[in-house]
Protein backbone atom coordinates (compact mmCIF):
# COMPACT_ATOMS: atom_id res chain seq x y z
CA UNK A 1 0.00 0.00 0.00
CA UNK A 2 1.18 3.73 -0.92
CA UNK A 3 0.29 5.82 1.70
CA UNK A 4 0.94 9.74 1.18
CA UNK A 5 -0.37 12.33 3.33
CA UNK A 6 -0.60 15.78 1.22
CA UNK A 7 1.90 18.23 2.84
CA UNK A 8 0.59 21.45 1.12
CA UNK A 9 -0.32 25.03 3.31
CA UNK A 10 -3.84 24.97 1.70
CA UNK A 11 -4.98 21.74 1.99
CA UNK A 12 -3.45 22.33 5.89
CA UNK A 13 -5.60 25.70 5.72
CA UNK A 14 -9.17 24.08 4.27
CA UNK A 15 -8.50 21.28 6.63
CA UNK A 16 -8.04 23.64 10.30
CA UNK A 17 -11.73 24.87 9.18
CA UNK A 18 -13.67 21.89 8.58
CA UNK A 19 -11.98 20.75 11.96
CA UNK A 20 -13.51 23.76 13.68
CA UNK A 21 -16.96 23.32 15.36
CA UNK A 22 -18.55 26.89 14.47
CA UNK A 23 -18.19 26.26 10.73
CA UNK A 24 -21.04 25.68 9.07
CA UNK A 25 -22.69 23.17 6.84
CA UNK A 26 -22.74 25.30 3.57
CA UNK A 27 -18.99 25.83 4.61
CA UNK A 28 -18.19 22.54 5.33
CA UNK A 29 -19.40 21.02 1.64
CA UNK A 30 -17.66 23.83 0.13
CA UNK A 31 -14.11 22.98 2.00
CA UNK A 32 -15.13 19.48 1.40
CA UNK A 33 -15.16 19.68 -2.20
CA UNK A 34 -12.70 21.82 -2.46
CA UNK A 35 -10.22 19.45 -0.92
CA UNK A 36 -11.05 16.83 -2.42
CA UNK A 37 -10.29 18.17 -5.95
CA UNK A 38 -6.46 19.19 -4.51
CA UNK A 39 -6.10 15.30 -3.23
CA UNK A 40 -7.62 13.84 -6.84
CA UNK A 41 -5.05 16.05 -8.60
CA UNK A 42 -2.42 14.32 -6.68
CA UNK A 43 -4.10 10.53 -6.78
CA UNK A 44 -4.38 10.72 -10.54
CA UNK A 45 -1.26 11.21 -11.39
CA UNK A 46 -1.20 6.79 -12.18
CA UNK A 47 -4.81 7.30 -14.26
CA UNK A 48 -4.20 5.38 -17.29
CA UNK A 49 -4.37 7.35 -20.32
CA UNK A 50 -3.97 6.47 -24.32
CA UNK A 51 -2.25 8.03 -26.71
CA UNK A 52 -4.01 10.49 -29.14
CA UNK A 53 -3.86 12.17 -32.94
CA UNK A 54 -5.47 15.96 -32.39
CA UNK A 55 -5.89 18.66 -34.65
CA UNK A 56 -5.11 22.46 -33.51
CA UNK A 57 -6.23 25.48 -35.54
CA UNK A 58 -2.36 25.02 -37.29
CA UNK A 59 -1.52 21.56 -37.73
CA UNK A 60 -1.74 18.29 -35.95
CA UNK A 61 -0.36 16.92 -32.89
CA UNK A 62 -0.18 14.15 -30.25
CA UNK A 63 -2.17 14.38 -26.50
CA UNK A 64 -3.54 12.31 -24.65
CA UNK A 65 -7.22 11.26 -23.34
CA UNK A 66 -8.51 9.01 -20.42
CA UNK A 67 -8.13 5.46 -21.54
CA UNK A 68 -10.92 3.12 -21.76
CA UNK A 69 -12.37 1.31 -19.35
CA UNK A 70 -12.65 4.44 -17.80
CA UNK A 71 -12.09 5.50 -14.66
CA UNK A 72 -14.77 4.21 -11.63
CA UNK A 73 -15.77 6.64 -8.69
CA UNK A 74 -16.94 4.91 -5.47
CA UNK A 75 -18.77 6.94 -2.46
CA UNK A 76 -19.19 4.92 -0.01
CA UNK A 77 -22.29 6.07 1.61
CA UNK A 78 -23.59 8.27 2.98
CA UNK A 79 -20.40 10.79 3.61
CA UNK A 80 -18.81 9.74 0.43
CA UNK A 81 -21.56 11.57 -1.40
CA UNK A 82 -20.33 14.79 -0.45
CA UNK A 83 -17.00 14.40 -1.76
CA UNK A 84 -17.89 13.24 -5.08
CA UNK A 85 -18.44 16.59 -7.01
CA UNK A 86 -14.93 17.59 -5.99
CA UNK A 87 -14.24 14.03 -8.00
CA UNK A 88 -16.16 14.62 -10.67
CA UNK A 89 -14.66 18.22 -11.64
CA UNK A 90 -11.46 16.86 -11.79
CA UNK A 91 -12.87 13.58 -13.94
CA UNK A 92 -15.85 13.61 -15.79
CA UNK A 93 -16.02 11.14 -18.02
CA UNK A 94 -15.56 8.62 -15.20
CA UNK A 95 -18.49 6.41 -14.61
CA UNK A 96 -19.99 6.78 -10.76
CA UNK A 97 -20.78 3.44 -8.47
CA UNK A 98 -21.80 3.32 -4.80
CA UNK A 99 -21.54 1.55 -1.79
CA UNK A 100 -23.57 1.45 1.44
CA UNK A 101 -21.35 0.25 4.05
CA UNK A 102 -22.30 0.87 7.83
CA UNK A 103 -20.01 0.36 11.09
CA UNK A 104 -22.00 -0.75 13.79
CA UNK A 105 -21.47 1.07 16.37
CA UNK A 106 -21.06 -1.42 19.37
CA UNK A 107 -18.48 -3.79 17.41
CA UNK A 108 -17.14 -1.12 14.89
CA UNK A 109 -17.35 -4.17 12.47
CA UNK A 110 -18.60 -2.63 8.87
CA UNK A 111 -21.97 -4.25 7.23
CA UNK A 112 -22.74 -4.00 3.38
CA UNK A 113 -26.19 -2.28 3.17
CA UNK A 114 -26.32 -1.39 -0.34
CA UNK A 115 -24.58 -1.09 -3.72
CA UNK A 116 -24.61 -0.12 -7.16
CA UNK A 117 -21.78 -1.62 -8.86
CA UNK A 118 -21.50 -3.40 -12.71
CA UNK A 119 -21.08 -6.62 -11.99
CA UNK A 120 -17.20 -6.80 -13.56
CA UNK A 121 -14.69 -4.43 -13.20
CA UNK A 122 -12.37 -6.14 -15.29
CA UNK A 123 -9.53 -3.76 -15.76
CA UNK A 124 -10.74 -1.19 -13.71
CA UNK A 125 -9.35 1.92 -11.81
CA UNK A 126 -11.61 2.40 -9.10
CA UNK A 127 -11.44 5.64 -6.91
CA UNK A 128 -12.95 4.94 -3.51
CA UNK A 129 -14.13 8.19 -1.78
CA UNK A 130 -14.87 8.31 2.19
CA UNK A 131 -14.08 11.36 4.43
CA UNK A 132 -12.43 9.38 7.28
CA UNK A 133 -10.64 6.41 7.32
CA UNK A 134 -11.03 5.31 11.37
CA UNK A 135 -10.39 1.40 11.87
CA UNK A 136 -9.79 1.03 8.43
CA UNK A 137 -12.83 -1.38 8.66
CA UNK A 138 -14.95 0.28 5.84
CA UNK A 139 -12.65 0.20 3.66
CA UNK A 140 -10.81 -3.11 3.87
CA UNK A 141 -14.72 -4.16 2.98
CA UNK A 142 -14.69 -1.53 -0.23
CA UNK A 143 -11.84 -2.73 -1.31
CA UNK A 144 -12.47 -6.80 -1.30
CA UNK A 145 -15.90 -6.09 -2.95
CA UNK A 146 -14.08 -4.03 -5.70
CA UNK A 147 -11.24 -6.68 -6.22
CA UNK A 148 -13.54 -9.32 -6.08
CA UNK A 149 -15.12 -8.59 -9.35
CA UNK A 150 -12.37 -7.84 -11.02
CA UNK A 151 -10.93 -4.18 -10.30
CA UNK A 152 -7.34 -3.66 -11.51
CA UNK A 153 -6.11 -1.12 -8.75
CA UNK A 154 -7.70 1.51 -5.96
CA UNK A 155 -7.12 4.62 -4.92
CA UNK A 156 -8.92 5.47 -2.21
CA UNK A 157 -9.68 9.46 -1.02
CA UNK A 158 -9.94 10.15 2.33
CA UNK A 159 -10.34 13.84 4.22
CA UNK A 160 -8.30 12.52 7.48
CA UNK A 161 -7.40 9.40 8.75
CA UNK A 162 -5.60 7.54 11.93
CA UNK A 163 -2.55 5.32 12.34
CA UNK A 164 -4.75 2.53 13.42
CA UNK A 165 -6.67 2.62 10.13
CA UNK A 166 -4.00 2.90 7.85
CA UNK A 167 -2.35 0.17 9.52
CA UNK A 168 -5.03 -2.12 9.17
CA UNK A 169 -5.74 -1.64 5.83
CA UNK A 170 -1.94 -2.05 4.82
CA UNK A 171 -1.72 -5.77 7.23
CA UNK A 172 -5.14 -6.44 5.34
CA UNK A 173 -3.90 -5.55 2.17
CA UNK A 174 -0.53 -7.82 2.48
CA UNK A 175 -2.69 -10.79 3.61
CA UNK A 176 -5.41 -10.75 0.87
CA UNK A 177 -4.31 -8.98 -2.07
CA UNK A 178 -0.57 -8.85 -1.81
CA UNK A 179 -0.61 -8.56 -5.64
CA UNK A 180 -2.79 -6.30 -6.13
CA UNK A 181 -1.86 -2.03 -6.22
CA UNK A 182 -3.94 0.16 -3.65
CA UNK A 183 -3.09 3.92 -2.96
CA UNK A 184 -4.41 5.90 -0.37
CA UNK A 185 -4.31 9.90 -0.27
CA UNK A 186 -5.00 11.86 2.93
CA UNK A 187 -5.54 15.67 3.44
CA UNK A 188 -4.33 14.58 7.03
CA UNK A 189 -3.19 12.16 9.09
CA UNK A 190 -4.54 12.62 12.63
CA UNK A 191 -3.02 11.44 16.24
CA UNK A 192 -5.32 8.75 16.82
CA UNK A 193 -8.65 6.67 17.57
CA UNK A 194 -10.25 7.08 20.88
CA UNK A 195 -11.95 4.32 22.82
CA UNK A 196 -15.22 4.39 20.61
CA UNK A 197 -13.08 4.38 17.32
CA UNK A 198 -13.59 7.93 16.45
CA UNK A 199 -10.54 10.00 15.14
CA UNK A 200 -9.03 12.18 17.31
CA UNK A 201 -8.69 15.32 17.08
CA UNK A 202 -10.86 14.89 14.31
CA UNK A 203 -13.75 16.87 12.54
CA UNK A 204 -16.68 15.25 14.00
CA UNK A 205 -18.71 13.02 11.91
CA UNK A 206 -18.76 14.34 8.76
CA UNK A 207 -22.17 12.78 7.74
CA UNK A 208 -23.99 15.13 9.96
CA UNK A 209 -21.48 18.01 9.29
CA UNK A 210 -22.10 17.39 5.31
CA UNK A 211 -25.70 17.12 5.11
CA UNK A 212 -26.90 19.66 8.53
CA UNK A 213 -28.11 16.84 11.30
CA UNK A 214 -24.88 17.39 14.28
CA UNK A 215 -26.73 17.74 17.03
Amino acid sequence: MDLHVLNHPLVSHKVTYLRDENTSSSMFRQLTEELVTLLAYEATRDVAVERVNVTTPLTTTDGVHIAKPKPLIVPVLRAGLGMLEGMTKLLPSAEVGFLGIKRNEETLEPFTYAERLPDELDNRQVFIIDPMLATGGTLNDSIDYVFERGAKSVTAICLIGAPEGAENVRKHLEAKWPDKQVSVYLAAMDEKLNDIGYIVPGLGDAGDRLYGTAE
